[in-house]
């Protein structure tokens, strides 16, 4: 015990690891906050030069940036409707519209402390349960990845107000967006049209830039001639009552977070969307509706993407599984440095594990400091004139979209699909379950896949095994009721089912 407790003070006791930590928490707040420009990528480039540090140095830095780049993506979701990263785009179906009212101030600093509440229950997940739900995320096959991505297709239909066939649209649109290039297993061609410049896919942040950045410059043209609306920052922290209101909102989002982010290869955009759309039907009654300024839809999936972070450490570090993308890149860190991630990490090297956690404890505590700081600044971007403010967001979303692969054909794809995303919004179409679906989409056809396989390609058995297991038959059964409630035959069966008095 007084091993560990050493360990995780390690970064705490020395200025230099400090340092390191804090610099990471503020890089990543503002590397999160440009779209285009991701938190993987962030790590990836920041590895390059850690090479030849010591591994404690290196892992100090990239805590610091993992924690503060997940966050950092709520900023311009809120103040400007474009999310900073996929993760964040829950976040921005009420912080954008409580930044046209002129709350800015107040929906960023209640994101910042939900943050860091959610990153403390899955930095404590990972030191107390790290073992238990990595064995549990381990019982995930195929199958289940693949419920995972239906039921998460079926949820954005749920984010896009009264209309889920609008929703649904939206979400397959995304879909086959993601269809886009080479088919995983046998290397043929899927909507490329014969052409070259299609088979490596359309890149998920060229298309989210548009739908959200472009699309939205775009509608604010109709209103190019209105005053700018000035936002109120003279309280940021939030009031004492509204913390003791949504903590146990925080609190569900938070597990639900940290058990997504343990499963292998999903992370914070879908622990996002599943802790938002419990909000939406667990409150009862929200001070505005949801997609209005709903402050329980910033509470949900802000808790929910930091405490995926801790989640995603688990299977990193006792089963050598990545949790999510940043994870991966991590493991090829360690690596490196010639460690072994693994169920022998703990055993061989158990100091890391604890200076892990005791770094990303200092960054979550960094992340709250940052987090409310700086407010005002980014408050100004908001209440710039449109006719100024348009043109940079344009062409800023051109700079974060060629920034990721150097090509200028990622640029007319941002292009179309903000045209397309334009169109969407003018029609009553909401274009986050576009990029949700692109998110997902992929995954579910690989997963499929692997489950067809795993079936020996015989239908029966396929569907046999979604009932046949634990795991998948709970899922099967969720998806089955979400499938039920939204059509007319919800309310009657809820109905009979109603005892009567």
């Amino acid at each position: 015990m007084m091993d560990a407790l050493a360990n995780f003070s390690t970064v705490w006791l020395d200025p230099w690891l400090l340092f390191l930590t804090a610099s990471g928490t503020l890089a990543g707040i503002y590397v999160g906050a440009i779209p285009g420009l991701s938190v993987t990528m962030a790590t990836s480039i920041l590895i390059s030069f850690t090479f030849k540090w010591p591994v404690d140095e290196a892992l100090a830095l990239i805590a610091g940036i993992f924690i503060g780049g997940v966050y950092g993506g709520s900023r311009t979701a809120i103040l400007l409707n474009i999310p900073g990263a996929p993760s964040a785009i829950a976040t921005a179906l009420d912080g954008y519209p409580l930044a046209k009212r002129g709350e800015a101030g107040e929906a960023i600093g209640l994101t910042t402390v939900m943050s860091v509440f959610g990153g403390f229950v899955g930095i404590l997940a990972l030191a107390i349960f790290a073992p238990v739900i990595s064995d549990f995320a381990l019982m995930f096959q195929s199958r289940d990845y693949l419920l995972l991505g239906m039921i998460g297709i079926l949820l954005v239909g749920t984010l896009s107000g009264e209309s889920f066939a609008k929703g649904a649209f939206a979400g397959a649109l995304g879909v086959l967006i993601g269809m886009v290039g080479l088919d995983p297993m046998t290397a043929e061609g899927r909507f490329t049209f014969g052409t070259i410049t299609l088979m490596g896919g359309i890149p998920y942040v060229a298309a989210m830039i548009g739908f959200f950045g472009v699309a939205e410059a775009l509608v604010q043209l109709h209103t190019l001639g209105m005053p700018a609306i000035r936002q109120k920052i003279d309280r940021v922290i939030p009031r004492l009552s509204d913390v003791r209101r949504y903590f146990g909102l925080a609190m569900r989002a938070s597990g639900i977070g940290t058990i997504i982010g343990a499963l292998p290869g999903t992370g914070g955009d879908i622990a996002a969307l599943l802790a938002y759309d419990h909000a939406k039907r667990s409150t009862k009654n929200p001070e505005r509706p949801f997609g209005e300024g709903a402050k329980e839809g910033l509470v949900a999936p802000e808790a929910a993407n930091n405490a995926a972070v801790g989640g995603a450490f688990i299977p990193m570090l006792t089963l050598g599984i990545p949790g999510d993308a940043v994870t991966a890149v991590i493991i090829g860190a360690l690596f490196i440095h010639g460690l072994k991630p693994g169920p022998l990490l703990l055993v061989e090297t158990p100091h890391l594990f604890w200076f892990t956690v005791g770094s990303l404890t200092l960054a979550n505590i960094f992340l709250l400091i940052f987090g409310l700081t700086g407010i005002r600044v980014f408050t100004k971007i908001v209440e710039c004139p449109k006719a100024v403010l348009i043109p940079l967001i344009i062409v800023l979303s051109a700079v974060g979209t060629y920034a990721i692969q150097n090509n200028p054909v990622d640029i007319y794809w941002m292009l179309l699909f903000g045209v397309v995303g334009y169109f969407m919004k003018t029609y009553g179409f909401q274009v986050g379950p576009v990029i949700l679906g692109v998110i997902l989409g992929p995954m579910m056809d690989a997963n499929y896949r692997r489950a067809m396989i795993g079936a020996r390609q015989d239908v029966g058995v396929f569907l046999w095994d979604f009932v046949s297991h634990p795991i998948s038959l709970v899922l099967t059964v969720g998806f089955l009721t979400m499938l039920l409630s939204q059509t007319p035959l919800w309310p009657m069966l809820r109905a009979r089912l109603r005892p009567r008095g």
